[in-house]
């Protein structure tokens, strides 16, 4: 099994979260690449938080691939590798109003620079065609998905 290591020295005060030691998302999405979008789009903050926007960047990302845990949840595992250093467990309400400050636009400035150029030939009627392995959404629909398709138009799956 193939291990990473991380160079980025950063200094924090005493039980303060570092963004940049978490493995694979931070290989794929550099601390400077987040540092970029955030003041793109004017998400950095204002202020030293307990929440630093590049933090809470990285756990929407990771909330993305643990779709079924809370961000509690998500939060314990992002701190898993930080080997045993004492740090502060944020409250719900805490990693909800943190989430609402960075707001959307980042992550959509972020999808966008990472899912590179259009695609010309993986498109299906105009749309792109993706994958989404692993995830159950509920989306929802409209009187034109639920009304009677001819058998050439039904497609299972």
């Amino acid at each position: 099994m193939e291990q990473s290591a991380i160079t980025h020295t950063i200094m924090l005060a005493a039980g303060r979260f570092p963004p940049g030691h978490l493995g694979e998302l931070t290989q794929q999405m550099p601390l400077e690449m987040i540092d970029a979008v955030l003041a793109e789009t004017g998400a950095v903050q204002s202020r030293v938080r307990n929440l630093l926007s590049q933090v809470v960047v990285y756990l929407l990302l990771a909330a993305g691939l643990f779709a079924e845990l809370s961000y509690r949840q998500v939060w314990t595992r992002l701190i898993a590798g930080l080997n045993g250093l004492p740090m502060a467990m944020p409250t719900s309400s805490a990693l909800a109003q943190a989430r609402r400050r960075v707001g959307v636009k980042p992550l959509q400035v972020l999808f966008r620079l990472l899912a590179g150029p259009p695609a010309g030939a993986a498109r299906w009627r105009g749309l792109l065609l993706c994958a989404i392995d692993g995830t159950t959404m509920f989306v929802p629909d409209s009187p034109v998905d639920r009304r009677p398709r001819p058998p050439t138009e039904r497609h299972c799956g």
